[in-house]
């Protein structure tokens, strides 16, 4: 995949900034809220108490915590900025054969005009972590959160934003109907990429450090990165003071064990793969503009 990753600016470009007491001390009352659950320093301890199987089950749900605190962290950012509505929840979208064949057999200029209804469709659906909108500018984004994409390979890569695409198509629908009579005039697509690797920027794949451009607020790349670097640190806090707790374990030879890492593979699991059932007629929607565009997500240029 070919990277094409944009260097960031110190320059604030909007006018909406993520650089503020009140965002900090939510996000860190985030971070408090995750550990708490089951990452604490006694829940460690205790697991050590436990065993290694114990102490593997805690190690191992460490990338789905990761991933939920980005999710929830993306979306107090996104709100820094009046004019985007931000969506958690409910958000299963349809995925049917019909809007598959949309997006695999034509150019995005052939479909751009169309809208599905999302009322209708299959056992197939796409769950995106995040649904943006821009009421000022009527711009829709689909989001999905990923830790790390470097377990991904390149056709996995290429399903996934498939199903966004298709999925996307509903979304003018699922606004209008679902969401108080939203009104989207145009849907893009996004995969956020937290390690940064595998980024190809022109095809919707997207690092945290292009979070300013995507929210329209100044820093919150900065914030994200930072809210990532403060969980990494309490855990590998909690950790050593746990440890501190019981005789340090050996090797073999003698040496200490090596400290903690965080999991490198994505742990969470993909949406639901069952064979699609039905298929969905292509309709616009009544009482709304019939133009909608979709495609990827865009960095604006600069002029």
């Amino acid at each position: 995949m070919n990277k094409s990753i944009l260097k960031t600016t110190t320059a604030p470009l909007y006018t909406c900034s993520a650089d503020c007491h009140d965002l900090r001390e939510r996000l860190d009352g985030l971070i408090n809220e995750v550990i708490a659950s089951c990452l604490s320093t006694d829940a460690l301890a205790q697991s050590l108490s436990g065993g290694l199987a114990e102490v593997g089950t805690i190690l191992r749900s460490i990338p789905g915590h990761e991933g939920r605190l980005l999710e929830r962290g993306l979306a107090m950012i996104a709100r820094c900025n009046p004019d985007l509505v931000v969506l958690t929840q409910n958000l299963r979208m349809p995925v049917t054969p019909a809007a598959l064949q949309l997006v695999e057999k034509n150019a995005p200029e052939h479909y751009r005009s169309l809208t599905l209804d999302a009322d209708h469709g299959g056992r197939k659906t796409y769950t995106p972590d995040l649904l943006i909108l821009n009421r000022r500018t009527k711009l829709a984004h689909v989001v999905d959160v990923k830790r790390s994409l470097l377990s991904y390979e390149s056709t996995r890569i290429d399903d996934l934003k498939t199903r966004m695409l298709a999925a996307a198509l509903v979304v003018p629908d699922l606004l209008y109907k679902e969401h108080r009579r939203l009104v989207a005039e145009e849907v893009r697509v996004v995969i956020l990429s937290a390690d940064d690797r595998k980024c190809d920027v022109e095809g919707g794949v997207w690092p945290l450090s292009h979070l300013d451009h995507l929210f329209e607020v100044s820093g919150a790349g900065e914030a994200i990165g930072l809210l990532k670097t403060r969980f990494d640190a309490r855990i590998n806090k909690n950790w050593e003071q746990a440890r501190q707790v019981f005789p340090r374990p050996s090797n073999r030879r003698g040496d200490p064990m090596p400290p903690v890492t965080m999991a490198d593979e994505e742990t969470e699991p993909d949406d639901e793969e069952a064979e699609a059932a039905g298929e969905c007629a292509v309709t616009a929607i009544d009482n709304e503009p019939r133009l909608i565009k979709l495609g990827f997500a865009r960095v604006p240029v600069r002029q």
